[in-house]
């Protein structure tokens, strides 16, 4: 019998739907914040892609894209839910589809998980539940959406993916994730609705399964359609890890191009996580990418060339998604290809003030200014402190906007 060969960083890897990526590299999401008022990407957004695709990854993902303007899941979100401002999308397609990289747009909803008081109209989710102790202060009680509310979200899905196609981006990834809208509809802690999109699994999982065949059916067959999706919430009552595996195997059944498995949400930020080195969902990933039959994409956590090439050499994973080393280094992709032993100098990140030290808010903050400044073409060093990255962020954004930030 031949022996099974895992894949090499360098490879390539042709998805279902027939596209081939240039390597076995992810950029994962990361949010930039770099919305007009208007919603419209700004122009920083196509300099930071042309840095990271002239880096070498083979797959960009944006930061999350929402599909209603109504519903914003931070300041400075980017929309795209018409085709007012596809002229700028497509400036961002084209710079971040240099170097042969496949720049992909991270489609989203926040749901519930949007700072109190940012939208207008209030929040809606699968069931009025609040949030638990003190999220409550910084997210409201939202209102439990109607069925043809859920028909219409699919519905805004297909239609920005297919934008999305238009505009010139390669490919789309529906966030399931992190807790917004759809990992809500699958946990049973923030789902307790009791009709056809609430109770069993089988039915909390039917509106990602639903928008997902919406979308495909908006883009055609031979555009790549991604879900990211978590391992597990890692919080009592919420959604497990036998619960994501059979999302992960219904999801291949449907043709997913590429599934990309994180974890956590904003009650619980395993995806924010302390430790340094190792990916973080490693472990689970191998016994999804059994369970998929589509290829698979494990994020959080890596931090150096011999990590990514052991996920991939074990069989944890198809792809390696990588995000605050291509910030720190957007060359380091590129470094790992060429098979240097690299090792970012990412780092939990302190400032010495307790209540600043135990938010999410503190690292998120740190990463958007970084990718400003990549933006404008400096360089970053992970030693950098935090303090000033916060005062740079609340001296151009206002500390309105940094208090409706997520925060864990």
């Amino acid at each position: 019998m031949t022996a099974v060969t895992e894949p090499a960083v360098t490879e390539p890897l042709t998805l279902p739907c027939g596209v081939t990526v240039k390597n076995r590299l992810l950029k994962g999401a990361m949010s930039e914040a770099l919305g007009r008022r208007d919603h419209a990407p700004r122009p920083e957004l196509p300099a930071l892609y042309r840095r990271w695709a002239e880096g070498g990854t083979g797959i960009l993902l944006t930061g999350n894209v929402m599909v209603d303007a109504r519903a914003l899941g931070e300041p400075g979100n980017v929309v795209l839910e018409d085709e007012r401002h596809l002229a700028e999308f497509h400036a961002w397609a084209v710079q971040g589809s240099r170097n042969g990289a496949a720049l992909w747009m991270q489609l989203n909803h926040p749901g519930k998980q949007a700072p109190r008081g940012l939208n207008a109209g209030g929040t809606v989710a699968p069931s009025a539940v609040p949030y638990p102790g003190g999220m409550a202060r910084a997210f409201e009680t939202p209102r439990a959406l109607t069925v043809s509310e859920i028909h219409d979200l699919t519905a805004r899905f297909a239609r920005s993916a297919r934008l999305a196609q238009r505009a010139g981006f390669g490919g789309v990834q529906l966030h399931a994730a992190h807790g917004y809208l759809m990992s809500q509809f699958l946990s049973p802690r923030h789902n307790v609705r009791r009709d056809e999109y609430g109770g069993s699994l089988e039915n909390r999982m039917r509106f990602v399964l639903e928008t997902f065949r919406a979308v495909r059916a908006a883009v055609g067959p031979h555009f790549p359609v991604s879900v990211k999706l978590n391992s597990s919430d890692f919080v009592r009552g919420g959604f497990s890890e036998e619960d994501s595996l059979a999302v992960v195997a219904a999801l291949g059944e449907q043709g997913c191009d590429l599934i990309e498995i994180s974890g956590g949400t904003y009650e619980k930020p395993m995806m924010l996580g302390s430790r340094e080195r190792g990916g973080f969902f490693a472990d689970f990933a191998g016994r999804a990418r059994a369970a998929a039959g589509v290829p698979l994409c494990v994020t959080g956590g890596f931090r150096d060339a011999a990590t990514i090439r052991q996920a991939l050499a074990s069989g944890a994973a198809d792809v390696v998604g990588l995000a605050r080393p291509l910030v720190t280094d957007p060359q380091f992709s590129a470094r790992v290809l060429r098979g240097e032993d690299v090792s970012s100098e990412v780092r939990p990140l302190r400032t010495g003030v307790a209540l600043l030290d135990g938010t999410g808010y503190l690292e998120i903050a740190w990463y958007e200014d970084a990718m400003r400044r990549l933006a404008r073409g400096e360089q970053v060093r992970a030693s950098e402190a935090p303090l000033l990255a916060l005062a740079r962020i609340a001296a151009e954004t206002g500390l309105g906007a940094v208090l409706k930030r997520r925060r864990a």
